[in-house]
Formats: structure tokens, C-alpha cells, sequence
């Protein structure tokens, strides 16, 4: 690759022209043209540099904001005395005017992220235009009740998209221009892109970086690997931050960061990019995890990997979401063979119980027919539960299931795997919902798939982990906080599990049990009874899960009990006609998002 990025650039109308960026506020497009023309014509421009304080929380109302490029950060202090971010007041955005209406003091202190450029209506203007328009103070009001209510009811973790990303280079053998050349490439697949680097962009005006951004959909900037006046100014302009590092190379922070700018950077979405041979290094990702903890992170192999990255940072990828379900689990192989062979890219993936085994699988990239083999192994050729032992905590010892499970997936970490996963458990001893995105990944899925009764929980560090099914049995919620666009729920764990002709409240005396048993009757057993039993609560949590799903699949798998392994080929072949038929709706995201793309 040439040491010098090439870039395009693009033609358009002034983006500076007033009336044209008002209007694309969603607050004031739909207003009369007489007051749209009279608020353009009284609004005031001016710029406010980065880390710079727009209103402090107390102060009262002045005037109402509108970002027109760059990004503001909403911010209160709590009780212990910290500064915590509220949001983030993208451009396109305004700000301030529901304290201008309710006349009520401001209730978050409002600082600018990165250079902004703001316009200011001030509250005598704003007054005085509402007076001479009546209609058109009774519509703001009704869209700002309408803003106020779609707030409100917004899903956790649906982030705004960031169209200026920084890359920051841990190292000069990081090949930082190589890495965002390729990042771009892939962005430009989603929107208008420009590449930005020191050479070009350091003697720019902050007008020329204002009309750059307006101009484009998404600008990439490249960081210095040392904490300079161009890394302060990109770290400044930028929305997202990736710190990207090689992966074998020695974990410490980036010098580019600096302590000041690191704490300025609050509210700046950051992830970790780590950039691999042709085959992934165990154990790096916990490595790096440790001086950047919680942090979303990326393995990079080849250009796959940066158009994964690419369509998750910008809320553009896919994720799957596979629910619990015993022996239905099954069908699960089914419709992730439907989805290869659609072409659909799955960008992450998680799930419960079952569901989480078999996304561990996918995960780490085997191909159907290796998926398939293995789960037929462990599920299928032997009864993983049939280790039964004196019934003090479970009627199996479990012993059996984690043996199977370290086979499969070995000395594995969640951390490690080519594509993101988390799997869920329920946390005895809390009482809460666990996320599992790091540690053994062998170890989880064993809590994941710990049905109570049947198998004995997981303990670590001194606290209990069983099913997830018995709290969240389709975990859509947690892939939808993590914002990365669509989500396609597979939910198996049918709502009627299973039925009896058994009139009998009781069972019969231990004498008659044989007679009982060989009778034709539909009857039940004890680990049915546990199983279902411990995926009761989460039922009606799980009506709720399955809204948030973009696209629900829930293959009809009525005739298959939860405990019936033998029924293997049957359930994945339901599976599979069931979503292949119903794949042609995600197909068409993929049109209706290119075709936006183009026309954008």
C-alpha cells in the first residue's frame, strides 16, 4: 500500500447555506415556511472548541441550540460528586428547548466533545416568533411531547452512529494508514468517506474540517502514535475512538491518549482493535482487556474482519440471538445453515442454554458440516446427562457435560473468538441476569446449560450459576445494548412444552410403577418437569425479548420434546425449511441499506 492514503473528493451544494441545515432538523422540517424562514433569519452562528462549556446544569434558559456539525455531551454530577455523561447531542440535533418552554432551570451541564459549530436562537427571538405564530408554537409543542414519549420508550444500547472515527496506533509497526485505508474502503460501501491524515489536515482551519464532515457521511482520522498537536485535534474531532494495537505486541496504553485527553474522552465511544497474523493469538485479547477493561473489541485477520468492524461501529451489522430449548435446540443448526447459504454476514452472535453451545460453535468458525458433527457427538451419540448420581444438589453429577464441553471447545476463551459472543446465566446468589463476554468459555456454557435439578450449578468465586433460561431464555435485549444494528431472534423454546393424558395427581405406589409405566398413556418425568419448570419464570419475559427482535424465527418444532435427542436430524431439517423461507426479509435490509447508501 502507498504511504500516502488516497481519498475523493466530493462536490456539493454549500453546506454552509442556513435555511438547508435547519431544515434537516427533525424539530423544525415539518414548521410553516413563514416561521422556518423567520428562524433562519434570526439564528446566530459561532463555533465552540472542543472541551469547551456550552451551559452549565443551574443556569437558566437563554436560548435554544442547534448542532450543526461536531457533537455536544449532556452531563450531571452525582451525589458522590462525579462527573457522569447523560447523552450525547449529535449534529442535526438541538438542544435547550424544553427548559426554553418550561422556563425551568437546566438540568445537565452541556459541554462540546470536539470542535462544534452551534447556531443560537436566543429566548427573546424564540418568544417573540412564537407570539407572532400561534400554529406554529402549538406543532413545536406537539413534536417536542412526541420527541419527549419516543425517548422515553427508546430500547437500551441504540447508539448514535459516529460519523468521525479516530484511529489511534499503540506503535508505529501497528501499520495504522495500511489498517484505515482498509477501513474505508469498507465504510465507503455504507457512505460518502474521506481519510484524513497529519499530512493533510494539519495546517487545516477548523472550517475546512466543519465542511469536510458535513460533506461526507463518515471521516476516518489517523491519529500520530505520540500525544501531538494533530492526535490532540483528531482525538478531538473524533465521535468513536479505536485503539488499535498489534496483538503479540506488549500490552500499555497508548501514548497518543494522554492523561488529560483520556479524561476529556468521557463520553467518546472507544473500542480495542487488535490486529492478528492469518490466525488469532490465544490469550491476547485478556491481555489488552486488562489495561482497557470493558471495552468492545475486534480481532482483525484479513479484510473480513475490517468489514465486520466497519458495519458494527456504524450500526450496519447483523447479530443472531438463539434461545434455550433442550433437544429443539437443535434446530438452530438448521436455520445458521439457512443463513450461510443466504450469504447474510453474521456479525455477532449469543444465546442461552442450547442455544449458546451451539453459537459458541459458530463463533468459532466451524462450517456446518464440522458444527453439526460435533454437537452430534456430544448431544446425540450420548446421553449427556445419564451420569446420575445421589440426588443432594442434582440428579446428574455433571461431571459428564463438562467433560463433553472441554472436549469440544478445549482450553477456548469467550475473549478469543473470531466472532463476538456472549452467552447468558442466572446468578443464584444475586439474583441477576449474568453476561458472559470474557473468561473460559467452556466454563459458561456449562453454567448456561445448568438446569436446575438436573445439573449441579457452577460455582466461582463463592457464587452460584445456573441455566439462563431460567431468567432470559431469548437474550435479544443483551445483543440489542451493544447497538450494532439488526437482530434476527431463533426462538425454540415453545410456549406448550409438552402435554399429559395422565389423570393422576400422584404417582402410584412403588409396586404398581411397573404396570404404570407400561401403560399407553402420555405420561411425564421428573427431568421434563425440572426442565420446563426452570424456564418458567423467564416466559413471559421472553414475549417481551421477542419484540426487539427485527426478525423473529421460531420454527414449529410442537412435535419434538425437549428431551427427545434422537429427534437430531428432524428438528435441524424444521429448522432449515422453516428459515429459508423466511431469510428473504433480512435479504431485504441488505437492498433497502445499499440503496439508501446510494442515494444518500
Amino acid at each position: 500500500m502507498s504511504s500516502e492514503p488516497s481519498y475523493i473528493e466530493v462536490e456539493r451544494e454549500d453546506p454552509r447555506d442556513p435555511q438547508a441545515l435547519v431544515r434537516l432538523v427533525p424539530l423544525f422540517s415539518s414548521l410553516e415556511p413563514a416561521l422556518l424562514d423567520a428562524i433562519v433569519a434570526r439564528i446566530r452562528w459561532f463555533a465552540l472548541p472542543g472541551g469547551t462549556t456550552l451551559f452549565e446544569a443551574g443556569d437558566e434558559p437563554d436560548a435554544l441550540y442547534f448542532v450543526a456539525s461536531g457533537s455536544l455531551g449532556a452531563f450531571i454530577v452525582t451525589s458522590a460528586g462525579h462527573r457522569r455523561s447523560i447523552g450525547r447531542i449529535a449534529a442535526g440535533e438541538t438542544v435547550g428547548e424544553m427548559a426554553l418552554i418550561s422556563g425551568k432551570s437546566r438540568n445537565a451541564t452541556v459541554i462540546a466533545l470536539r470542535d462544534t459549530e452551534l447556531g443560537r436562537l436566543s429566548r427573546e427571538d424564540f418568544e417573540e416568533l412564537m407570539l407572532s405564530h400561534p400554529a406554529g408554537l402549538l406543532r413545536l409543542a406537539q413534536l417536542m411531547v412526541q420527541r419527549l414519549e419516543s425517548s422515553q420508550q427508546q430500547t437500551r444500547g441504540t447508539r448514535t452512529v459516529p460519523r468521525t472515527i479516530a484511529v489511534v496506533p499503540h506503535s508505529l509497526a501497528d501499520g495504522a494508514t495500511e489498517f484505515a485505508e482498509r477501513l474505508v474502503q469498507e465504510l465507503r460501501k455504507l457512505g460518502r468517506t474521506e481519510l484524513v491524515w497529519n499530512r493533510r489536515g494539519a495546517d487545516q482551519t477548523s472550517d475546512w474540517f466543519h465542511t469536510l464532515e458535513r460533506a461526507n457521511d463518515f471521516v476516518v482520522y489517523v491519529c500520530d502514535v505520540e500525544p501531538s498537536k494533530w492526535s490532540k485535534l483528531c482525538l478531538r474531532q473524533a465521535d468513536a475512538v479505536l485503539l488499535l494495537a498489534s496483538a503479540d505486541a506488549a500490552p500499555n496504553q497508548w501514548s497518543a491518549l494522554g492523561v488529560q485527553s483520556e479524561r476529556a474522552m468521557i463520553a467518546q465511544r472507544m473500542e480495542l482493535v487488535l490486529v492478528h497474523g492469518r490466525k488469532i493469538t490465544r490469550g491476547a485479547a485478556a491481555r489488552w482487556l486488562n489495561i482497557k477493561p470493558n471495552l468492545p473489541h475486534h480481532h482483525v485477520r484479513t479484510i473480513h474482519d475490517v468489514a465486520r468492524l466497519a458495519r458494527s461501529i456504524t450500526g450496519n451489522a447483523l447479530g443472531v440471538v438463539l434461545s434455550g430449548g433442550g433437544a429443539r435446540g437443535f434446530a438452530h443448526l438448521g436455520v445458521l445453515k439457512a443463513l450461510r447459504e443466504s450469504g447474510i454476514q453474521v456479525d455477532a452472535i449469543g444465546g442461552t442454554s442450547i442455544g449458546a453451545v451451539i453459537a459458541a460453535g459458530f463463533a468459532s468458525e466451524w462450517d456446518h458440516d464440522e458444527l453439526v458433527s460435533r454437537v452430534r457427538r456430544s448431544f446425540v451419540d450420548t446421553n449427556p446427562v445419564d451420569d446420575y448420581t445421589l440426588p443432594l444438589v442434582a440428579l446428574a453429577s455433571g461431571r459428564k457435560v463438562s467433560g463433553l464441553l472441554r472436549r469440544e471447545f478445549e482450553d477456548a476463551a469467550i475473549e478469543d473468538l473470531p466472532l463476538p459472543f456472549f452467552c447468558v446465566s442466572a446468578n443464584l446468589t444475586s439474583g441477576q441476569l449474568a453476561v458472559h463476554r470474557r473468561g473460559e468459555l467452556w466454563r459458561w456454557l456449562r453454567a448456561s446449560v445448568a438446569i436446575p435439578g438436573v445439573l449441579p450449578p457452577v460455582v466461582h468465586n463463592a457464587e452460584l450459576f445456573v441455566d439462563g433460561a431460567t431468567m432470559n431464555n431469548l437474550p435479544v435485549d443483551v445483543m440489542r445494548e451493544a447497538g450494532i444494528g439488526k437482530i434476527i431472534g431463533v426462538d425454540v423454546g415453545a410456549d406448550r412444552a409438552f402435554t399429559t393424558d395422565c389423570v393422576d395427581s400422584d404417582a402410584p405406589p412403588f409396586w404398581k410403577l411397573l404396570k404404570w409405566f407400561r401403560g399407553r398413556k402420555q405420561r411425564i418425568n421428573i427431568l421434563q418437569i425440572l426442565w420446563r419448570a426452570g424456564m418458567v419464570n423467564s416466559a413471559a419475559n421472553t414475549l417481551a425479548r421477542r419484540e426487539l427482535s427485527d426478525l423473529l424465527l421460531q420454527p414449529p418444532l410442537e412435535q419434538i420434546d425437549m428431551l427427545n435427542w434422537r429427534a437430531f436430524d428432524r428438528a435441524i431439517e424444521a429448522g432449515y425449511v422453516y428459515a429459508s423461507s423466511r431469510l428473504e426479509i433480512a435479504h431485504s435490509w441488505s437492498r433497502s441499506d445499499r440503496k439508501a447508501s446510494a442515494e444518500m
